[in-house]
């Protein structure tokens, strides 16, 4: 496993146990939003929101016990006027930041004219969006969808018509491939392939028709793959593993693989992709285009979900109209704040300013193996920190970051991934990584 280092904005694990502790009691930062308190918003302490919410709620996430009110750039501010600093971006979904004045000013303006029609009729959004995919990909045709699960159920479903039609695979044989450790969603489907225990036990009978292998062994997925398969389906950069980085070479080999195979690449870039790592897509690290290219999260700007499996036309000709949909995908309002991401990438400052603070990152993440942390990978604005067990858990370690005034989360035990908005200014940076040293080495 390789380490990888490498604005229009402000510059300023889930688990099923309830969230109980109280708030954080840090000193509150001169940054960020000034007022917490809003129309309509929730007036009562947090305390007690965290208890309406265990009450009222299915307890299918282990929040951190901090309820947020208002945010702005790289700032959140909770119910009672604390301030913190956003080192997780949503998992990715707010790649540009809370409410970026450009995604905002979108998002208002189509309000004012037209939020949905069903893709019954056409609307004078959607080809905008699927003009702009195909430039930021460098492919064809869009499906435009809603979450990160739907684009994966849609591209499963997409690969197995393909293999039928196209490659002649003989009819319910199709098979795809994917790589153990991984986190494409939480549907049936597609926790019927997982590795995690947490994700997938419990929820059966399981689909069939697929081989895992394990991830950044090309020797492996090799083996796997045969005249019935349909695709191989990989995240570039694993993220809920743990921010897992492939050893240089190994997508490209995938290319090569599927390529000779007859096969189809699919690329997960649901939380990798739209600038996180330096490059619009990650699997440009290894100069790769794959078949179907998979995009959601930070597509929506934190905003509204928008998702889109984004592919070669002769593989998604084969969707005809009755057999795939969505009401919501592709709504006009969807497409508008689309339009507008696409508009913020399309001058590569972003991907430029992940790199640049990616290398920043790194640099005050060095020092802190040994002392602290056993190891960390790190691509662009991307890391996973894997905390020595004698400091503490990755959930200790969270809420001890959020006493300090960062927020962050953990995965898998004593891992903590950091993913900040593309807009934090580098002396922002800078002292939220002095306080996760303070907090790991003591």
């Amino acid at each position: 496993m390789s380490v990888t280092t490498t604005t229009d904005g402000r510059t300023g694990a889930e688990s099923a146990a309830p969230a109980t502790a109280a708030p954080a009691e840090h000193t509150p930062t001169p940054t960020g939003p000034t007022s917490a308190v809003g129309p309509g918003a929730d007036a009562r302490p947090s305390a007690e929101v965290i208890r309406a919410e265990e009450a009222g709620l299915a307890h299918n996430y282990h929040p951190l016990p901090v309820v947020i009110a208002r945010a702005e750039g790289c700032w959140v501010e909770d119910v009672e006027g604390r301030r913190y600093l956003d080192l997780l971006s949503g998992y990715s979904a707010l790649n540009f930041g809370h409410r970026h004045p450009a995604l905002v000013q979108a998002a208002r303006d189509q309000l004012d004219r037209l939020t949905l029609t069903s893709r019954a009729f056409h609307n004078d959004r959607l080809a905008g969006l699927a003009e702009g995919l195909a430039e930021l990909t460098g492919l064809d045709v869009t499906l435009p969808m809603n979450t990160g699960a739907e684009a994966v159920e849609s591209a499963i479903k997409i690969a197995r018509k393909w293999a039928y039609e196209v490659k002649g695979v003989p009819a319910d044989r199709a098979t795809v491939v994917v790589a153990d450790g991984n986190f494409h969603g939480r549907t049936t489907t597609i926790v019927s392939f997982s590795t995690d225990p947490v994700a997938r036990d419990g929820f059966g009978p399981f689909t069939p028709g697929f081989r895992v292998v394990p991830y950044n062994d090309l020797g492996a997925l090799e083996a796997a793959v045969d005249e019935t398969t349909a695709a191989v389906l990989v995240e570039p950069i694993q993220g809920e593993a743990g921010v897992l980085i492939p050893d240089d070479g190994y997508l490209a080999g995938v290319r090569e693989v599927t390529r000779a195979a007859n096969t189809l690449f699919v690329a997960d870039e649901i939380q990798s992709g739209l600038g996180r790592t330096g490059r619009t897509l990650a699997v440009e690290h290894e100069n790769v285009t794959p078949d179907l290219v998979l995009l959601g999260k930070a597509l929506g700007g934190g905003i509204v979900p928008v998702s889109a499996v984004v592919g070669r036309r002769d593989v998604m000709r084969v969707l005809r109209p009755g057999e795939h949909g969505s009401t919501f995908g592709g709504n006009p309002l969807a497409a508008a704040v689309g339009q507008a991401v696409i508009g913020l990438l399309r001058t590569g400052e972003f991907q430029e300013r992940a790199t640049r603070l990616g290398a920043v990152l790194e640099a005050n993440l060095r020092p802190l193996v040994g002392r602290g942390l056993l190891r960390y990978r790190a691509r662009g604005l991307w890391a996973g920190l894997d905390i020595d067990p004698a400091v503490g858990t990755g959930r200790e370690i969270s809420e001890r970051l959020m006493a300090r005034g960062l927020l962050v989360k953990d995965t898998h035990g004593s891992t903590i991934r950091l993913a900040p908005p593309l807009t934090i200014g580098e002396d922002e940076l800078t002292e939220a990584i002095g306080k996760v040293a303070e907090t790991v080495a003591g």
